[in-house]
């Protein structure tokens, strides 16, 4: 089993040639950090602002996969005044992660604490099927 990250709408040239003063993503969003040790994978990735009930944790196919979505009202006029300027992150992000076929959800413990979110996953052999010996018949 490999550890092997993916991007949703991953564009090598935006990612290449993004200027942080002039571009609306955010791209620190979702820092990951993945440590193997003898029987488990962890994870840690950070999701500043972000509640629990904000994230939720799939595994599908082999992957794992962490969507998280925050959305405040933020063209919303108070009464002390509106933003000019709104640079703290709304809105959705997500990472997958393959993690094997053999994985299932109760192979893996999910903590969020101080807005880190911490994956324990379980390591699982895959399991290689040896084919079963047909023998024919003859006549």
């Amino acid at each position: 089993m490999m550890m092997i990250p993916r991007k949703n709408n991953f564009d090598l040239f935006d990612d290449m040639f993004r200027d942080p003063f002039f571009s609306g993503m955010e791209n620190k969003v979702m820092k990951t950090d993945i440590k193997e040790k003898k029987d488990k994978y962890i994870i840690d990735m950070d999701l500043p602002g972000y509640e629990k009930e904000d994230i939720k944790i799939e595994i599908q196919d082999g992957y794992l996969t962490v969507h998280a979505s925050i959305n405040k009202n933020s063209d919303k006029e108070e009464d002390d005044g509106k933003y000019v300027r709104k640079e703290r992150y709304v809105g959705e992000c997500s990472r997958s992660f393959y993690v094997g076929e053999n994985v299932k959800e109760e192979d893996i413990k999910a903590k969020f604490k101080n807005g880190t979110l911490k994956l324990e996953i379980q390591k699982k052999e895959e399991k290689k099927e040896i084919p079963e010996k047909r023998y024919i018949a003859i006549e």
